[in-house]
């Protein structure tokens, strides 16, 4: 069935054939939809006249419901033939000219009135689907403040290049990719990674093109230019996955060409043999032929994959998930185990301040505010954790005299005349006292054996222990009972960390199993071993890995499926994994794979509803009519069309998954 409204006009080279040109308003959908109504009540205006005591006008009222209905139809057969193809649109034109030509004009404006009808609802659901993610588009910036020539001044997105500075007030779009300068804001990135929660910037923080700024008045540099930005990546990879098959599909469209010519050839021989075998009248025997020709066609069958493909992942983009085509969300759905990497996957890869331990003479705000002085302009994830917790606390941090780094120990400077000093217990050396030094080292020792880090500071002699965790990410808690409910066992982490931190997040979150110290190669070995485990599991389970797409690339190309989180921001899952979650929430993956198992299970009932309808009425056409049975054309015609119907809205409900 035709699902794309474009006119046609005589090829521009000369040749015989027709050519695509832009949509007008007679081929539009909804125009479609209502030619469709309107030969549909000419039809039943006929057949009710004809029911009322032969009303003569009623011949003319069903073929002039068979002309609207040629109109589409035809259309679309030349459009099919033009490409050197026999489908489901030639067979239908076929079947109602032969059911007309027969003497039989009603049954014939039938069949296209629902074939119009079916083709138009048809169309108005991908349109549907489509809408679902062109909503991305919706996204994108239309304007920018840039700072030029000394002042604020409009200008285009598109404009813009890395390095530009921009200003995005209360309620803009943020115009590129970029980081903050200035200010801090809370930024709604609901409609992009589907976090319902806006997510606190402040400076330093990466904001993405096409988000919402909340309160806040920010300055931001452009890191990249709006074509290269996340966002359009995100919407090249949708688009990219709308093309793309499920082998199944693949399968199919293989098959349609030499099925469609074999309706049509079986249907012939059937007309000859009833006519020259059994005997039956010319008329009789094309009458069965017609009908079979009809429940034979392909169209609910044909439609069957994408419809349901295409409103997964409609549905998957509006959640903030990414599925590159329908082969990802096959994969998905057949996923028996999951291998997750730690840092950045099941934790958020940042460490945060849980505490402050604090020894005589240095209380906990001088320390936090002695070491995010120290740590200001340090760009290590720690120097963050300090700065960001001391700002949350509102500590202003006091002026720092000589700052300077010591590589591999921390950083040393002067705070109201005292030495002050953050970092390693060894850089402390000859600041502390030995009975200080003992009871760090006491404190540090302790700290590790709980899967946290300690970061020493001291001003004049006096000191105190920030404590840091890399706490596990939203939804993470639970998420392995979830899986477990969902018959996935086991639920593996890999990560490079070492054991005494590994065993903490695996505790936690409560792993089936765990490696800890492993080398990228180390990973790969890991999922090679647990795919052997799964070959022999029934139903030929798959293995998925889940990882942050920065440096799990080598285990991720290893798995069945691979599936990035958090990763809105990042090139590499976007290039690396076949399904990429743009929220931070674990609760993510569950969901998407209830969401691939519901369109694996609704494409099953749409191609066994759509052979069942072929199967059955074929059979029943054939030994009806040598029964004394005979099945109507028209019922035919309501079996073959109804069946595309229903699993088109049987594919739709995938659009309201929760």
């Amino acid at each position: 069935m035709q699902t794309e409204a474009t006119a046609i006009e005589p090829a521009a080279d000369g040749a015989s054939g027709v050519k695509a040109v832009a949509p007008t308003w007679l081929w539009t959908p909804r125009v479609e939809l209502w030619a469709s109504m309107v030969a549909g009540a000419l039809l039943g205006a006929a057949v009710a006249g004809e029911h009322l005591g032969g009303w003569s006008a009623a011949v003319v009222l069903a073929w002039a419901s068979l002309a609207i209905g040629m109109v589409y139809g035809v259309r679309a057969a030349i459009i099919a033939l033009a490409d050197r193809r026999v489908d489901i649109d030639v067979l239908m034109v076929l079947g109602a000219g032969l059911a007309a030509g027969i003497g039989h004009p009603e049954e014939g404006a039938l069949l296209l009135f629902l074939f119009v009808l079916a083709g138009a609802l048809e169309k108005l659901a991908m349109q549907r689907t489509r809408r679902e993610i062109e909503a991305l588009h919706a996204l994108m910036p239309t304007e920018a403040l840039l700072w030029r020539d000394g002042a604020w001044q409009a200008s285009r997105p598109e404009a813009l290049v890395a390095g530009d500075r921009v200003r995005v007030r209360p309620g803009d779009r943020v115009p590129a990719d970029a980081t903050i300068l200035e200010g801090s804001s809370a930024v709604d990135e609901s409609l992009l990674t589907g976090e319902s929660v806006p997510r606190a910037v402040g400076m330093g923080d990466g904001v993405f093109a096409g988000t919402i700024n909340g309160e806040g008045v920010l300055v931001a540099e452009v890191e990249r230019p709006v074509a290269e930005s996340s966002l359009r990546r995100i919407l090249d990879l949708v688009t990219v996955a709308r093309e793309q098959r499920e082998p199944l599909q693949r399968a199919i469209d293989r098959i349609g060409q030499p099925y469609t010519l074999g309706v049509i050839t079986t249907s012939l021989a059937v007309f000859a043999v009833w006519w020259l075998g059994f005997g039956d009248a010319p008329s009789r025997a094309a009458y069965v032929a017609i009908t079979l020709l009809i429940v034979a066609s392909p169209c609910a069958l044909v439609i069957s994959t994408p419809t349901a493909t295409l409103a997964a992942i409609a549905r998957g983009a509006r959640a903030g998930v990414l599925f590159k085509g329908g082969e990802s969300i096959d994969r998905l759905s057949r996923t028996g185990a999951v291998c997750f990497d730690k840092t950045g996957t099941l934790t958020r890869g940042r460490p945060t301040v849980t505490d402050v331990v604090t020894l005589d003479g240095l209380d906990r705000r001088s320390a936090l505010g002695a070491a995010s002085a120290l740590e200001a302009d340090s760009t290590h994830p720690t120097a963050a954790a300090i700065v960001a917790a001391a700002q949350a606390e509102g500590i202003v941090p006091p002026r720092v005299d000589e700052p300077r780094a010591v590589i591999g120990r921390g950083m040393t400077g002067r705070l109201d005349g005292h030495d002050a000093r953050v970092g390693s217990l060894a850089h402390m050396e000859g600041l502390l006292s030995e009975r200080d030094t003992d009871r760090v080292r006491s404190i540090l020792d302790e700290a590790r054996t709980a899967g946290m880090l300690g970061v020493v500071v001291a001003v004049g002699g006096r000191a105190a222990v920030i404590l840091l965790r890399d706490e596990v990410r939203p939804g993470a808690k639970g998420l392995v009972d979830r899986l477990h409910a969902m018959g996935i066992r086991p639920v593996r982490m890999l990560t490079g960390d070492d054991r005494i931190v590994a065993e903490r997040v695996a505790k936690e979150l409560g792993i089936d199993r765990w490696d800890a110290s492993l080398l990228p190669e180390d990973k790969v070995a890991a999922v090679r071993e647990t795919k052997a485990e799964m070959q022999g599991a029934r139903g030929e389970r798959a293995v998925a890995v889940i990882g942050d797409g920065v440096n799990d690339a080598p285990a991720l190309a290893a798995a069945d499926v691979s599936i990035a989180i958090g990763s809105i921001g990042s090139d590499a899952a976007m290039e690396s994994a076949d399904i990429v979650l743009l929220g931070e929430d674990l609760e993510r993956v569950p969901w998407a794979i209830r969401l691939a198992r519901r369109t694996r299970a609704t494409v099953k009932t749409n191609i066994s509803f759509a052979l069942s309808v072929i199967v059955v009425m074929g059979l029943v056409t054939l030994i009806g009519s040598r029964t004394g049975a005979q099945v109507p054309l028209s019922v035919g015609v309501l079996a073959h069309e109804g069946g595309t119907l229903l699993v088109v809205l049987n594919s739709l409900r995938l659009l309201w998954f929760r």
